[in-house]
């Protein structure tokens, strides 16, 4: 019975390695997931099934072993697989970083639990090194569990940055870091219900204070974060019960998290250091916004008709659109497959444009276009689009703004300065589709709006792409 669940456990994990690397790119990313969804559900049966070693040697089947415990194990399966699949259903492609975030505090509420009921048993046997993996899990979980919280609230507006920043907050998370080592110390040393329960309540504070003071425009890299946190928490519990699968799901995990969160913020010419530090999107730069802002009141913009932008779009021989998030909000990724559609039957190439940090979350313009069921090979990454912008007519800018702000490049000022972003001015023309000159989601004012080159579309992006395509018929 051990070699047969060995052996599940060994195809479990070839499943999730083979998803992951399906997960690496749009076209296989669908199948990827599958992979990665049946390796769980093989691992959880095999767990269920794994023979149980006593105290004495002796190997005991766990269908015969504490049978009682199978009802509340199914029961809590069935019960989180209805609500995560009923959440599932019903979310919106903009709400979906919210769900990632949620889904993943709960991974680390789970490491976090465990390492409370296992620090309850603590005994004179238990060991420093018992002590540590078991607070270790605990720890990490309360962080990713009440840090993910917070994230959740943040991308969903429920709390702004203001509401949670204090003044010299570094600091702050500094001493609460500092605190909560301590109480694991102490609790490591004294253990006991009051010691344990003060580790984790500062735990979770500091989770919290932790992802207060980053900026909403860095939310994204701190999503990834929290996840990558919550596989070493897996990982950690993994030791703790001596279960290989769990070991390996959770480094799979954190090692995927820690390369994305990386990936993310060279995508943005930024360090984890920065983004920790906060500021980036937030509340603390609400000074600088206003001067960004006020300084463009003097400049004029060039505002278009979808009438003007069917006739631009009539005689080009090649389109880039550039989708952001105001285009998920408007829900407007139909429109753009069936003005896509229709260039081409004119015989206009037609190209998207992603930005790595596009949207809220990585990937996540790729899974919007693909709901419509654009070619993936019109998805341009950031260094191809750029390099074809000089022979494009026209880019079409659908609710982006800080992904195509030149202020990354000539601005040492801005926050954004470094940040490498889609060269759209570089074509002979741009239009930019926003619902007003508000500032994007980074807080700050895009001076692309004031080229030349460029004409402003306001209004809400699926009513403006459904007027240019009714124009477009017509001549």
């Amino acid at each position: 019975m051990k070699l047969a669940c060995e052996i599940l456990y060994i195809l479990s994990a070839i499943c999730f390695i083979v998803g992951l690397k399906g997960l690496s790119n749009p076209k296989t990313a669908r199948r990827g997931n599958l992979f990665s969804a049946v390796g769980m559900g093989i691992a959880i049966v095999t767990s269920l099934l794994y023979p149980i070693e006593l105290a004495s040697g002796k190997m005991i089947s766990p269908v015969n072993f504490a049978a009682n415990n199978y009802f509340w194990i199914l029961g809590g399966l069935m019960i989180g697989s209805l609500i995560g699949w009923q959440r599932a259903v019903k979310v919106e492609m903009t709400a979906m970083p919210q769900l990632v975030s949620i889904f993943n505090g709960f991974g680390g509420l789970s490491a976090m639990l465990l390492g409370i009921l296992e620090a309850l048993k603590f005994d004179n046997e238990t060991t420093i090194l018992q002590s540590i993996i078991v607070f270790s899990a605990m720890v990490i979980g309360a962080i990713s569990f009440s840090g993910s919280v917070l994230a959740y609230l943040k991308l969903d507006g429920k709390v702004k940055d203001k509401h949670v920043m204090l003044p010299a907050h570094n600091i702050i998370n500094l001493l609460l870091l500092a605190l909560t080592i301590g109480s694991v110390v102490f609790a490591i040393m004294n253990p006991s219900t009051l010691s344990i329960a003060i580790a984790a309540v500062l735990a979770l504070v500091y989770g919290f204070s932790f992802v207060a003071p980053i900026g909403g425009a860095d939310m994204p890299v701190v999503i990834s974060l929290l996840n990558s946190v919550t596989g070493i928490s897996a990982a950690v519990a993994g030791y703790l019960y001596d279960n290989q699968i769990m070991i390996l799901g959770g480094i799979l995990v954190g090692a995927s998290g820690t390369i994305l969160t990386l990936l993310m913020c060279r995508a943005m010419n930024r360090s984890i250091l920065n983004v920790v530090a906060g500021g980036f999107g937030s509340a603390a730069v609400g000074a600088g916004v206003g001067a960004a802002a006020g300084g463009d009141e003097d400049r004029t913009i060039q505002e278009a008709s979808p009438i003007d932008i069917a006739i631009l779009l009539n005689y080009a021989n090649q389109v880039i659109m550039v989708p952001g998030y105001g285009m998920a909000v408007a829900q407007a990724q139909k429109q753009a497959k069936e003005l896509d559609t229709l260039l081409t039957e004119k015989g206009v190439e037609v190209f998207y444009g992603i930005h790595p940090v596009a949207g809220r979350m990585p990937g996540h313009m790729n899974v919007l276009l693909a709901e419509v069921d654009i070619s993936y090979d019109k998805l341009l990454d950031l260094d191809d689009c750029n390099s074809r912008l000089t022979d494009t007519d026209i880019v079409l800018i659908i609710g982006a703004n800080d992904v195509v702000n030149p202020s990354a490049l000539d601005d040492p000022s801005s926050n954004i300065y470094g940040m490498p972003i889609l060269e759209v001015w570089n074509a002979k023309q741009t239009v930019v589709f926003k619902r007003s000159m508000k500032p994007g989601y980074a807080g700050i004012q895009n001076p692309l709006f004031f080229h030349d080159n460029n004409k402003m579309l306001f209004g809400d992006a699926k009513d403006s792409l459904g007027k240019i395509i009714d124009e477009l018929k017509t001549l």
